[in-house]
């Protein structure tokens, strides 16, 4: 090969890679979905603060921005690191990257209920890879098993979903009254899953930490899911995307969303958050979930009630909603537990 023909190969190489870094710079989730998520209106200021590859260059805050340093003390940049899937926190009793569940012994594809140990009762998904049992006669969300990489029925199987990843195009946009949303740029099937809520596993001491150094200005990402399980016990999971998390914080808050947060268990007792169509969305549309976890928006009286009072007893709490649903409840939820003085339990 001539002297001329590699200085041409290198050149294409190296504009190659280039072209991939600034399409990666240009990618809210930095290379690490199916699917790149770009912000839009383009070339327009102030973008939401990007992520970071883990793997990158730039040296990151090990104290996830919580040292209180804000100049780069230590030669530590405070960054924000983008993870499709949870990661170990501070007080995380379960690192959820481990496989703690055993795989099934499902030879054939795909798995059947009754002979498949993932699938206790029925099929989490139908031929569409719809999850099945969200229409208006569920009550409540079932749980969700998916088979995991110790199972043997392979990855073709009809039981994995939420473990592919992002299928959809989305979009991170500019709202007028709400900051950054996320948005779909396709349409999504009823009961399609959509994108995780992924971000850092915390227990409860540290929630209330970092709750507690937020000023009312500071976004609270900080989410709680509790399942009810058996003998009155009840299962908490904290997750925390501020300072590593994925491109489920941009949801915002509806009143009437079209999607439902459905926790799912692949690899371990670590529930992803996964959220699925609660209807048939259309391109354009922005993609919301109910803040306060309700099963298919539904509430009883007796939690409005406790809600109502929650919100006069803590009035300096209460964020305005801008989600311009009908039913829009004028105020966003919260979860007083989180509130409360440190180390200390919310009885009320």
């Amino acid at each position: 090969m001539s002297a001329e023909a590699v200085e041409k190969r290198s050149f294409g190489i190296a504009a190659a890679e280039e072209e991939s870094a600034a399409l990666i710079e240009q990618d809210v989730a930095r290379g690490l979905e199916n699917f790149a998520v770009r912000v839009w209106p383009r070339g327009a200021g102030p973008r939401p603060k990007p992520f970071q590859n883990a793997e990158g260059n730039k040296p990151v805050c090990l104290h996830r921005g919580l040292c209180g340093a804000k100049d780069g003390t230590r030669g530590l940049l405070h960054a924000e690191l983008y993870t499709p899937d949870h990661v170990a926190g501070p007080g995380a009793d379960i690192d959820p990257t481990q496989i703690t569940f055993p795989g099934c012994a499902c030879i054939k594809t795909p798995c059947h209920p009754g002979t498949c140990s993932c699938l206790r009762h029925e099929n989490n998904y139908d031929d569409n890879l719809c999850l099945r049992d969200i229409g208006l006669e569920a009550k409540y969300a079932k749980p969700v098993f998916e088979c995991n990489v110790l199972c043997h029925c392979g990855e073709h199987c009809r039981n994995r979903v939420v473990q592919n990843g992002l299928q959809f195009c989305l979009q991170v946009f500019q709202t007028d009254k709400k900051g950054w949303g996320l948005q779909t740029l396709e349409p999504i099937p009823k009961g399609r899953f959509v994108c995780e809520y992924a971000g850092e596993i915390l227990g409860f001491s540290e929630v209330q930490r970092r709750i507690h150094l937020q000023t009312t200005h500071d976004p609270n990402y900080i989410i709680a899911i509790r399942e009810h399980i058996y003998n009155g016990q009840v299962m908490e999971t904290f997750v925390d995307p501020t300072y590593i998390g994925n491109i489920g914080r941009f949801l915002n808050h509806s009143c009437e969303p079209n999607l439902l947060m459905i926790p799912v268990r692949i690899d371990s007792m670590v529930p992803k958050l996964a959220l699925f169509a609660a209807r048939d969305i259309l391109p354009g549309e922005e993609l919301s979930y109910d803040y306060s976890g309700r099963f298919l928006n539904q509430i009883s009286s007796k939690d409005k009630e406790r809600i109502d009072h929650e919100q006069l007893r803590k009035p300096q709490l209460r964020k305005p909603c801008y989600c311009g649903a009908p039913s829009c409840a004028t105020f966003l939820p919260y979860d007083s537990s989180l509130y409360c003085p440190l180390g200390k339990p919310d009885t009320s």
